[in-house]
C-alpha cells in the first residue's frame, strides 16, 4: 500500500512519476490484502466481503487508500501480460497484423473463464424468471376455490419465492462477474494503447494527435468495457422468446403465433434504427476526435493564445466543430427516443396483437390466461430492448474496434536503424557509413544525405549549421528515430539525451533527475552542482521535492533545460547527445554548464552537442558543419577556419557580435575582473539567486508548518458527501428553465395509469374460467384495450420527445458554459491545472452528460411511478402488505444511504484517477523520444499498469458495492412479495375477484426487479451527476478581467508612443507561493531598446508576463503612455502590443493560419513578412505555398524555422511595443543576427524589450535591465555599465569573451 500511496501525492495532482521501482510485481497487489481472493464461500455469495469498505465509508471520506488491492487477474499487469501473449500467438511477431477479428478473438480468450461462467449464470436466471409466468395461472385457479391437493396455495408460493430466489442470486453474480470482465478488457486494451504508443514511428505519429489517441482511451476502450454488459444478450434473447412462445402456447394456444409475429416486427423496426444511431455515432467520435485534438493543442499553448490575444478566435474554432457535432447528436438522440418509445410499447403492441388475435380466431379468454401472458409480456420487453440495443451496441463497438486496430496496426519505429554493440566491444562509439535518412519514407526530399561519421569514445564532436541543415536530425538518427533508407548506423554503449525543446515529467525535480536510478547521494550532489541546480534548490519550497507541474510550467526554460542536463549526467551513459542545450541558458550558467558536464564529468564520455554558439566549438575535437541535411564540413576548429564556406559564415556572424561587444567603451578585460579559467570558483561569483526565493521568509523554520500548501499543482477539487441538491436543480432548470419537467412527469403519469387500467380492464372484464359467463362483448373488450394502449404509448412518446429536446439543450449550454469558462481562466489556472483534467471533462464527462444522463433521468421517474403503481395495485389485494411494507421501505431507504456514502466517493475516485491516466499518457508521448532513448519503456508501462490499477479499483469495488445493495433489496422485494401470497393465501378475501389477486401477484414478480432498478437508476444517477458537478466546477472558474471595457478603451492610436513605467511592482504566482517580482520600479522610454538580463529564474519572464497581465500584480502599477493597464480590458492591451514567445510555437493547420489566425491581412502582406524574416523561399519550395501543412506542434518545422515564424507574426501585427523574450534561442548566431537587423529595421521607431541569454543581443540596447532575485541590481546603459569594472554586466561581458577568444580548454 505505501507503494500506491507514494501515487496518490503525485498522480492525483496530475503528475506521472512514481516510485523508481519497475519490479512488475508490485503492480500486481497483494492478495493478502484482496478481500474478494480471500473471501469464503458465504461471503461471496451475499457480497458481504465488500462489507468492511462501506462500513469504513460512512465512517469517512474513502480516499483511494482506504481500497483493498485488486486480485493477480483483475490487476493490469497480470491480466495484459496474459492478454499481450494470446496476441502475439494470433498474429505472430508483428502485431501490426492484427485485425478486428483477431482483437476480439484474443480478448474473449484472455477472460473465458469469466465469459462462461456469467452465461451458466445467465441461463439459471433466465429460466427461473419463467417459473412466474406458468404458475400463475394456477394460482388464480387456486384463488377461484379450485384446489388440486391439500396446501396447494403454500406449494404454490414455495415455488414463487424460491423461484425468485434462484432468479435474483446467480442475476447478481451475473453482473459482477461480467463487470469483472470488463474491467480486464478495458485495462488490456488501454495498456496496449499506451505500449503501442511508445513504440511509434514519426510519420505514423503526424497522423494521430495526442487528442485523438486520448479519445481511444477513454471513449473507445470504455466502449468495449459497456459492451461486455450485453455480451450474453444475443443467445440470451433467443432462449427468452423461445421459453415465452413456450408458455403463451400453454396459454393462448395458436395466437402465440401472433405474438411470436409481434415481437419479430418490433425488433425488426428497431433493426434499422440501431444502424442509423451506428452511423450516428461513428461520425459523432470522427469529430469528437477533431475537437479533441484541437482542445489538447489549445491547451498546451493557452499561453501563447493569451499572450497574442487569439484564445476567443480558437473557443469559437472549437464551437464550430461542436456544432457539426451536435447536428449529429441531435439525429442519435432522435433516433434513441424513436427506440425507446418503440421499447416501452413493445408488451402494449404483442398484448394487442395477441388478444386481437385470440379474439378473431375464436380462442376464449380467461383471467388466468391473460394474467400469465401479460407477465410473459413484461418478460419479452428485456429481448425486445436489449437485442436491437446490443446490436446497436455491437456496432458501436466495431466502430471503437475498428479504430483501435486501426491504431494498433501503425507502423513503428524502424528496429534495425541502429545496430547496437555492447559496451567495450568496440574503440568506435559510433560509425555511420553512406546513411541516408528520411522522416517521410514517401517524400522524395530527404533529410539526411550521404552522412559518413566515425566518433571514438571519450571525443567530443560539436554539430553547427544555419536553421534547418539538419543537426537535430543528425542526433535523431543515432538514436534510432528518423526511418532509414539506406546505409549503416553502428552504436556501442549506452546513450543519453537532451532535447531541444525541454522535456520534464509531473512529478518530483529529484524524480525527473533521477529517471529510474538508485539514489547515489554523492553522485546525485555532484550533478546538481555541475548543473547549477543547488541553489535553485535551497531557494525552492520544497528543495527537490517540488512538484513540477504539467511540462515544467513552475520552472522557467533554463531550469528545466539544467533538470534535463541532470537527468542524462545521472544516467552514466556511455554516448551523451545535446541538442542544443545551452539556448535556454544566460551566458554565466551557460559556461559553467559547458565547463562542469562536457569537460567536466563527461571528460571521459562521448559527447556530440548541437550548438548556435561558437564560443563552445574550440573544445570539440570533431566539428561537424551541416547544410541542408548533408555534412559539408569537418574537423578541428583551427583546421576548418582556414577553409572560406559554411564554417566561415557561422564564425563571421560571430565574429561581427563579438567586435560589437570589444568596440563597447571601456570593456572590462580579462585581467581587470581577474577571471582564471582555472579557478572554478570564479564563476559562482556572477550567479545570482532564483526569483522564487523568500529573503524574509526562508529561514523561519515556522514556514515548515505550511509546506504543503506551497506547491503549485494542487489536487484535484473533489466535492465530498452526497451529490448536492443544487447540482439536480441546476442540470433541469438548464434547459428552457425546466418548463418541461412538469409536462414530463405528467406524461408518466398517465402513461402507467393507462398501463394499469388496460391490465384491470382485461382481467376483470373476462371470465375467470372457461365456464364462467361474460359480461361483455368480445369486440367491445378489445375496443376499450385497444383505446387505453394507444393512450398510454401516446404519452410514452410525449415523455420521449421531450426528454430527448431537454437533454439535447441541457448538454449544449453546459458544453459552451465551461468551455468559454475555462478559455477565460486566468493562466494560473492553467498552471495549476493538467491538462488532463479538463481533458476528462471535456470528453467522457461530457459524453456522459450528451448521452446518459437525460435518459437515466427520465427512466428513474418512470420506474418510481411504476413502482408506485405496483404497490397500489398489490395492497389493493391484499392490505395486510402494508403492514410488511413500511418497515421494509424504511430499510430500503437505509440500506441505500448506507451503500451512498461509499458509492459516491467511489464513483468520484473513478472521475479523478482517469485524468492521471489521460496525463502520463500525454506526456509519454511527448518525451517518447527521451524514454526510448534512456530504455526506460519498461518502467513507463510499469507506472501506467499502475494508474490503470489505481483506476480500477474504485470501479470494480464500486460495481462490488451496487451488487452487495441489490442482492439484500432482492431479499427484502422477496420478503415482501412472500407476505403478499401468504396472505391472499391465508386471509382469502370475498371482495377481492379471483383476477384482481392474480393480477397483484403478477405485479409483483416484478417488485423486486422494479425496487432493484429504481435504486441502482437512483445510485447511477447521482454516480453519473457528477460529471454534471463537474462540469459545473469549470463552469464556476474565477475569469480574467474583462476582454474589453467599455467605459475605458484605448484610443486606437494607443499606444502611440510605446513609453512603460514601472512602479513598484510585486508579483507572485499563487497566493500561496513567494513573491518573484519584489518592488520594481523603471521606466522604458518610448522608442527606446531596452534588455533585460540576469540570471535563469530571476524574474526576466514574470515581469513579460505582467506587462502581458498573464499575472495580475500583487502591489504596484504599469503605465504605458500614462494609462493604467490594470483599468483597461486584457485584449484592448494585448492586441496592442508584440511577443516573440520563448517557446516558439505553432499550431496544427497551415502557413497562413499560423501567420494570421484572425484572418486580418492579404497574402502580399503575408509574403513580405515571411521575406522580411528569411522564410519567403523556403515556403515557396513548398508545394502548397501559404497553405502549406504545419503537423501538430509544427512538428514537421525545426525550432529555428518557428521562430523565425513567430517573428513574422510581429512584423505582420507592427505594434508599438515589441518583446523579444529569448526570441534568437534557438536559431545560430547568424540567423540571429538577420533577426536583430530586421527588428531593428522594422521596429526602429518602436519600444522594444529583449530579453536574452546572448550578450549581443542586449548590448546595443539603448539601457539594459539587470535582474537579481526579483529585485533591480543595476539599470542604466550598457556603455556606463561597462566603464564600472565591478557591474555584473560587466562581468558579464567579460566571461562572454574571455570564452569566445580562449574557449574552455586548459
Amino acid at each position: 500500500m505505501e507503494k500506491l500511496a507514494s501515487l496518490e501525492e503525485v498522480l492525483l495532482n496530475g503528475g506521472s512519476s512514481v516510485n523508481n521501482s519497475s519490479d512488475p510485481s508490485k503492480t500486481i497487489g497483494n492478495e493478502n490484502l484482496t478481500c474478494y481472493s480471500n473471501a469464503g464461500f458465504f461471503s461471496i455469495l451475499t457480497f458481504s466481503w465488500i462489507s468492511p469498505l462501506l462500513s469504513l465509508g460512512n465512517e469517512k471520506t474513502l480516499d483511494h487508500e482506504d481500497l483493498p488491492l485488486l486480485a493477480a487477474d483483475d490487476s493490469a499487469y497480470g491480466a495484459f501480460t496474459t492478454f499481450r501473449n494470446n496476441l502475439e500467438s494470433e498474429c505472430g511477431s508483428d502485431l501490426r497484423r492484427v485485425t478486428t477479428l483477431k482483437l476480439v478473438k484474443v480478448l474473449i480468450f484472455s477472460t473465458w473463464k469469466g465469459i462462461v461462467l456469467s452465461g451458466l449464470l445467465e441461463f439459471l436466471c433466465t429460466c427461473a424468471s419463467f417459473v412466474g409466468p406458468y404458475l400463475i395461472e394456477s394460482l388464480v385457479q387456486y384463488f377461484n376455490q379450485e384446489h388440486k391437493f391439500k396446501n396447494e396455495g403454500y406449494m404454490l408460493a414455495i415455488a414463487f419465492v424460491a423461484a425468485k430466489l434462484v432468479e435474483c442470486l446467480p442475476d447478481r453474480h451475473g453482473r459482477f462477474n461480467l463487470e469483472q470482465v470488463g474491467v480486464r478488457m478495458q485495462s488490456m486494451l488501454v495498456a496496449m494503447i499506451y505500449a503501442k504508443g511508445l513504440t511509434l514511428s514519426c510519420q505514423s505519429k503526424e497522423g494521430y494527435s495526442s487528442g485523438e489517441i486520448i479519445n481511444l482511451m477513454t471513449v473507445d476502450a470504455e466502449r468495449v468495457d459497456e459492451l461486455c454488459w450485453h455480451m450474453h444478450a444475443p443467445w440470451i434473447c433467443v432462449l427468452k422468446v423461445a421459453l415465452a412462445m413456450l408458455i403463451l402456447y400453454k396459454s393462448v394456444g395458436v395466437a402465440s403465433i401472433a405474438a411470436f409475429a409481434a415481437t419479430v416486427i418490433v425488433m425488426l423496426l428497431n433493426l434499422p434504427v440501431a444502424s442509423l444511431q451506428e452511423k450516428f455515432q461513428g461520425k459523432i467520435m470522427e469529430f469528437k476526435d477533431k475537437r479533441m485534438k484541437v482542445t489538447s493543442e489549445i491547451l498546451k499553448n493557452m499561453k501563447i493564445l493569451k499572450l497574442q490575444a487569439w484564445e476567443m478566435k480558437f473557443l469559437s474554432k472549437i464551437f464550430h466543430l461542436r456544432k457539426t457535432e451536435e447536428t449529429l447528436l441531435k439525429k442519435f438522440l432522435v433516433s434513441s427516443a424513436t427506440m425507446t418509445c418503440l421499447l416501452f410499447n413493445a408488451p402494449t403492441f404483442i398484448a394487442v396483437v395477441t388478444f386481437s388475435a385470440c379474439f378473431l380466431i375464436g380462442i376464449p379468454l380467461e383471467s388466468g390466461k391473460i394474467l400469465s401472458a401479460l407477465a410473459t409480456f413484461e418478460i419479452l420487453q428485456m429481448p425486445i430492448y436489449s437485442l436491437p440495443d446490443t446490436i446497436s451496441m455491437i456496432a458501436q463497438t466495431k466502430v471503437s474496434f475498428d479504430r483501435i486496430t486501426s491504431f494498433l496496426s501503425l507502423d513503428d519505429l524502424q528496429t534495425d536503424v541502429v545496430e547496437k554493440l555492447p559496451r567495450g566491444s568496440s574503440d568506435i562509439a559510433i560509425e555511420l557509413v553512406n546513411g541516408n535518412f528520411s522522416w517521410n519514407l514517401s517524400s522524395l526530399n530527404t533529410t539526411l544525405k550521404n552522412i559518413n561519421l566515425t566518433v571514438f569514445h571519450g571525443m567530443r564532436v560539436a554539430v553547427c549549421g544555419t536553421v534547418a541543415s539538419g543537426k537535430s536530425s543528425l542526433l535523431s538518427c543515432i538514436i534510432g528515430e528518423i526511418p532509414k533508407i539506406s546505409g549503416t548506423l553502428k552504436v556501442c554503449g549506452s546513450k543519453a539525451y537532451v532535447s531541444q525543446s525541454p522535456w520534464v515529467e509531473s512529478g518530483k525535480i529529484e524524480e525527473n533527475i533521477l529517471f529510474g536510478k538508485e539514489m547515489d547521494r554523492e553522485k546525485y550532489e555532484k550533478v546538481l552542482e555541475a548543473c547549477s541546480l543547488t541553489k535553485d534548490l535551497e531557494v525552492l519550497p520544497f528543495g527537490d521535492q517540488t512538484i513540477i507541474g504539467e511540462k515544467g510550467i513552475n520552472l522557467s526554460g533554463g531550469q528545466k533545460q539544467r533538470v534535463q542536463i541532470a537527468r542524462a549526467l545521472y544516467q552514466d551513459a556511455d554516448i551523451y547527445l545535446f541538442d542544443d542545450p545551452f539556448s535556454s541558458v544566460d551566458a554565466h550558467t551557460g559556461s559553467h554548464l559547458f565547463r562542469e558536464c562536457l569537460l567536466g564529468l563527461l571528460k571521459t564520455k562521448t559527447v556530440i552537442y548541437i550548438t548556435h554558439q561558437v564560443e563552445f566549438l574550440p573544445d570539440a575535437d570533431l566539428i561537424l558543419v551541416m547544410r541542408e541535411g548533408r555534412i559539408t564540413q569537418s574537423g578541428k576548429y583551427n583546421d576548418i577556419l582556414r577553409s572560406d564556406t559554411d564554417f566561415m559564415e557561422l564564425v563571421g556572424a560571430h565574429r561581427e557580435a563579438l567586435s560589437s561587444v570589444m568596440s563597447s567603451e571601456r570593456i572590462p578585460t580579462l585581467e581587470t575582473v581577474n577571471i582564471s579559467t582555472k579557478d572554478s570558483d570564479s564563476l559562482r561569483y556572477f550567479e545570482l539567486e532564483q526569483e522564487e526565493k523568500n529573503i524574509d521568509d526562508h529561514h523561519d523554520k515556522s514556514d515548515d508548518t505550511v509546506k504543503p500548501k506551497g506547491q503549485l499543482i494542487q489536487e484535484e477539487e473533489r466535492e465530498k458527501g452526497r451529490v448536492r441538491f443544487k447540482v439536480y436543480w441546476k442540470y433541469i432548470t438548464t434547459a428552457y428553465g425546466g418548463a418541461f419537467v412538469p409536462f414530463i412527469l405528467l406524461s408518466q403519469t398517465l402513461t402507467t395509469v393507462f398501463q394499469i387500467g388496460s391490465n384491470y380492464w382485461m382481467t376483470l372484464e373476462t371470465p375467470i374460467s372457461a365456464t364462467a359467463e361474460t359480461g361483455i362483448e368480445s369486440f367491445t373488450l378489445m375496443v376499450v384495450y385497444v383505446a387505453l394502449a394507444i393512450g398510454s404509448s401516446f404519452f410514452n412518446l410525449v415523455i420521449s420527445v421531450l426528454r430527448e429536446i431537454a437533454g439535447y439543450k441541457t448538454a449544449t449550454i453546459l458544453f459552451n458554459k465551461m468551455h468559454f469558462c475555462f478559455f477565460r481562466a486566468p493562466m494560473s489556472f492553467f498552471d495549476a491545472t493538467p491538462s488532463g483534467r479538463i481533458l476528462n471533462r471535456a470528453s467522457t464527462d461530457q459524453n456522459t452528460i450528451d448521452i446518459s444522463i437525460s435518459y437515466l433521468v427520465w427512466v428513474f421517474t418512470f420506474i418510481l411511478i411504476h413502482l408506485l403503481g405496483t404497490i397500489a395495485v398489490m395492497s389493493q389485494a391484499a392490505w395486510q402488505v402494508f403492514i410488511i411494507l413500511i418497515p421494509i421501505t424504511a430499510t430500503c431507504i437505509w440500506y441505500q444511504r448506507y451503500y451512498s456514502a461509499s458509492a459516491r466517493e467511489l464513483a468520484r475516485l473513478v472521475g479523478i484517477c482517469q485524468a492521471p491516466v489521460i496525463q502520463h499518457f500525454s506526456e509519454t508521448i511527448s518525451g517518447s523520444t527521451t524514454i526510448r532513448c534512456f530504455e526506460q519503456e519498461s518502467r513507463f508501462n510499469d507506472i501506467h499498469m499502475k494508474l490503470i490499477d489505481r483506476y480500477s479499483q474504485p470501479r470494480l469495488y464500486s460495481a462490488s458495492a451496487i451488487e452487495w445493495l441489490a442482492f439484500r433489496l432482492d431479499i427484502l422485494s422477496i420478503t415482501t412479495f412472500a407476505f403478499c401470497l401468504v396472505s391472499l393465501i391465508s386471509f382469502p378475501n370475498s371482495i377481492t375477484a379471483p383476477g384482481i389477486a392474480g393480477l397483484a401477484v403478477t405485479y409483483g414478480l416484478n417488485l423486486n426487479e422494479l425496487q432493484y432498478n429504481l435504486i441502482w437508476d437512483l445510485c447511477n444517477l447521482e454516480n453519473e451527476f457528477i460529471s454534471v458537478e463537474r462540469i459545473l466546477q469549470y463552469t464556476s472558474i474565477p475569469s480574467e478581467a474583462p476582454l474589453t471595457i467599455k467605459d475605458n478603451q484605448p484610443d486606437h492610436s494607443w499606444p502611440s508612443f510605446g513609453e512603460v513605467h514601472i512602479q513598484d511592482l510585486q508579483v507572485r504566482y499563487a497566493p500561496h507561493l513567494p513573491l518573484i517580482l519584489r518592488g520594481l520600479t523603471c521606466t522604458f522610454a518610448a522608442g527606446a531598446k531596452t534588455g533585460i538580463v540576469g540570471r535563469t529564474g530571476s524574474g526576466k519572464s514574470t515581469l513579460v508576463l505582467t506587462l502581458f497581465r498573464l499575472l495580475e500584480p500583487v502591489a504596484g502599477q504599469i503605465l504605458i503612455d500614462s494609462v493604467d493597464i490594470s483599468l483597461i480590458g486584457i485584449h484592448d492591451l494585448r492586441s496592442r502590443l508584440s511577443i516573440i514567445p520563448q517557446d516558439p510555437t505553432m499550431f496544427e493547420g497551415t502557413v497562413r493560419s499560423n501567420l494570421d489566425p484572425l484572418e486580418e491581412y492579404t497574402d502580399e502582406q503575408i509574403w513580405e513578412a515571411l521575406d522580411m524574416c528569411q522564410l519567403g523561399d523556403e515556403v515557396r519550395k513548398k508545394e502548397g505555398k501559404l497553405d502549406s501543412s504545419v503537423t501538430e506542434n509544427g512538428e514537421n518545422w525545426s525550432m529555428g524555422q518557428r521562430q523565425l515564424v513567430c517573428l513574422g507574426r510581429v512584423l505582420l501585427k507592427k505594434s508599438k511595443i515589441l518583446v523579444l523574450d529569448e526570441a534568437t534561442a534557438s536559431v545560430d548566431t547568424a540567423t540571429d543576427n538577420i533577426i536583430q537587423q530586421t527588428v531593428k529595421q522594422h521596429f526602429s521607431e518602436c519600444t522594444v524589450i529583449t530579453i536574452a541569454h546572448r550578450i549581443t543581443s542586449i548590448l546595443d540596447s539603448d539601457m539594459v535591465l539587470f535582474l537579481n532575485q526579483g529585485l533591480i541590481e543595476e539599470y542604466d546603459s550598457p556603455k556606463k555599465l561597462l566603464k564600472n569594472n565591478s557591474s555584473s554586466l560587466a562581468q558579464l561581458v567579460a566571461e562572454y569573451t574571455r570564452r569566445s577568444n580562449c574557449g574552455f580548454g586548459t
